[in-house]
């Protein structure tokens, strides 16, 4: 082989070596090794000089050496790329063989040109070797391009998993910051309402307090005139039988007689309207202290009947122009009932209050020929106690019926309540003595009332 020739097959050497460091990018995927691969063209440069000059082949064949290591150390450096490894499997045969070749032209070169068909078909089979294992290669390398783009995509994708995420967490801690300042303003709103609602209940009580008073004012006021008028007339009665027993032997014992005698029934009438004034002053105070939860056996007929005249006096004490007829129709069977009077009497209370109102607003319409009226009846019912407060006032629609019972719903004006006095009522005797209270109501016609007690 001239020197031509062997500078032709040492740049195919040096090609062999750039078309792989281009093939296998290794600019990018081993930047120090790929710099020192081009030093590579400094030693071509270097050996095909000295074969130049020399006109020799040696430097050539040192060239094809020298690409042997260098070429496997590159496969080693890329043992994870599969393409790679496909491309060094048909590199280092070819280059292994024309290797050989070289060394035995240049050593024994007669034996070469003897059987230079033998390495020529054997250089043949190594170049289509190496051309299938490019095709190969390239095959590979376009499908570990696309699994690295998906790789990338899906890093890619988990890298704005995770800003998506620590934004995530950021906007979670802030709602949590947010529901946590909000709690707390909520919790401040709720003891506020709490403490509002007391303030409500409190003067729910006072009002119910205030109206009793009225009615109380009222219907003490018989009794302590009977004492008083009782109390005159038997001072008179005593002045007579004293008068009487002055006149000495003509006294007269039976008008003394008749004279004890009157002036016996008056302090026993003296003593009942005191004992009543003492029983209406006694209700009021029941009335106007706190419950003490603690439950007695109470006339629930006597209570259901006080509180109904307590009611309508105070309902007159504001208005003095209102008029009505009211009774209550008692079951004697009815009994005592075990329960807190205190409460039992808010409730009575309420509901008279409610009935007397809503007659006189069917006053103020002025329906002809209209009587206001209000009715109590109590009843024993197997094992219950059954009251009745009844009216013929204005009675409600069905959608005020259904929220009666609600905390602070009411259909009167603005002051003149405040939409807790059912709604008390109601907590008392469902909560407070396991029994019911309903209502029953005809718009125009009136409205009932019914609580049920156990006994």
């Amino acid at each position: 082989m001239d020197v031509t020739n062997s500078v032709l097959s040492g740049l195919f050497c040096a090609l062999i070596v750039f078309w792989t460091r281009r093939f296998l990018d290794t600019q990018k995927r081993i930047p120090l090794w790929d710099k020192r691969l081009n030093l590579f063209w400094g030693l071509f440069g270097i050996l095909v000089g000295l074969a130049t000059a020399f006109k020799s082949e040696l430097p050539v064949v040192l060239l094809w050496i020298c690409s042997i290591p260098t070429l496997s150390y590159t496969a080693w450096l890329l043992r994870d790329l599969q393409p790679a490894r496909t491309l060094f499997q048909g590199l280092l045969p070819y280059v292994f063989v024309i290797v050989n070749a070289k060394i035995v032209e240049a050593v024994a070169p007669g034996f070469y040109k003897r059987h230079d068909d033998i390495f020529d078909l054997v250089s043949s089979v190594m170049t289509v070797w190496l051309a299938a294992s490019f095709i190969f290669a390239s095959r590979q390398k376009k499908e570990w391009a696309r699994i690295e783009a998906e790789r990338a995509e899906e890093a890619e994708r988990r890298r704005l998993d995770e800003v998506r995420k620590a934004e995530l967490e950021h906007l979670v801690a802030e709602r949590t910051a947010e529901i946590s300042r909000q709690k707390e303003e909520l919790e401040q709103t709720l003891a506020e309402l709490k403490a509002t609602q007391d303030q409500l209940v409190q003067r729910e009580k006072l009002a119910s307090l205030g109206e009793l008073t009225a009615g109380i004012a009222h219907e003490i006021q018989n009794p302590l005139n009977f004492v008083n008028n009782f109390s005159e007339v038997s001072a008179e009665l005593v002045k007579e039988l004293i008068d009487e027993r002055q006149r000495g032997p003509e006294r007269d014992e039976g008008l003394e007689a008749e004279l004890l005698d009157d002036l016996t029934q008056n302090l026993q009438k003296i003593a009942h309207h005191g004992h009543r004034a003492s029983g209406i002053i006694r209700s009021m105070l029941q009335h106007s202290r706190a419950s003490t939860g603690q439950r007695e056996a109470v006339d629930i007929n006597a209570l259901a009947d006080e509180y109904l005249k307590l009611s309508y006096h105070g309902l007159r004490a504001k208005d003095k122009t209102f008029n009505a007829k009211f009774e209550a129709l008692t079951d004697p069977a009815v009994g005592t009932v075990s329960v807190i009077p205190q409460d039992i009497g808010r409730v009575l209370l309420n509901l008279y209050n409610n009935a007397f109102y809503a007659t006189q607003q069917r006053v103020k319409q002025g329906t002809p020929g209209y009587q206001p009226t209000v009715t109590v009846l109590t009843e024993r019912v197997g094992d219950r106690v059954r009251i009745r407060v009844r009216d013929n006032g204005l009675g409600m629609p069905d959608s005020v019926r259904q929220k009666i019972f609600q905390p602070f719903f009411t259909t009167k004006p603005t002051g003149e309540g405040t939409g807790l006095g059912l709604s008390l009522s109601y907590d008392i005797i469902t909560k407070g003595h396991g029994g019911t209270l309903t209502v029953d109501s005809q718009e125009g016609e009136g409205t009932e009332f019914v609580v049920e007690l156990p006994n």
